[in-house]
């Protein structure tokens, strides 16, 4: 099992910029894929970025150029940077891991709050 502890969510004006931190009770690189993603209000949860063991990104259309995610795996840690913010990237914003598949939907964090205002 592991443990995913999300921070840094906040309240930020828009064209502004936030980093997610993604926490892992165990060592990251016994995890294939981990990624971010979000929910907002009244919407189903979506699949921000990932990425895998090996370095390998994915970002969905409308972050893509925006957001960045990466890893340290020293520190067990994968973030989200996040520029450029518009009102539309405000959601709750989850960390999820997978020890072997390629969508990091195994194992999840509690989530965190992002609200970008205009």
């Amino acid at each position: 099992q592991v443990q995913l502890v999300e921070s840094g969510g906040g309240l930020v004006q828009a064209g502004g910029s936030l980093r997610l931190s993604c926490a892992a009770s165990r060592t990251i690189f016994s995890l294939n894929a981990m990624g971010w993603y979000r929910q907002a209000a009244g919407k189903q949860r979506e699949l921000v970025a990932t990425i895998t063991r090996g370095g390998s990104t994915n970002y969905a259309d409308s972050v893509k150029g925006r957001f960045t995610i990466s890893r340290d795996n020293g520190k067990n840690t994968v973030y989200l940077q996040m520029n450029s913010l518009k009102p539309e990237d405000t959601a709750v914003y989850y960390c999820g891991g997978n020890k072997h598949g390629l969508i990091p939907n195994e194992y999840w964090g509690q989530g965190t709050q992002v609200t970008v205002s205009s």
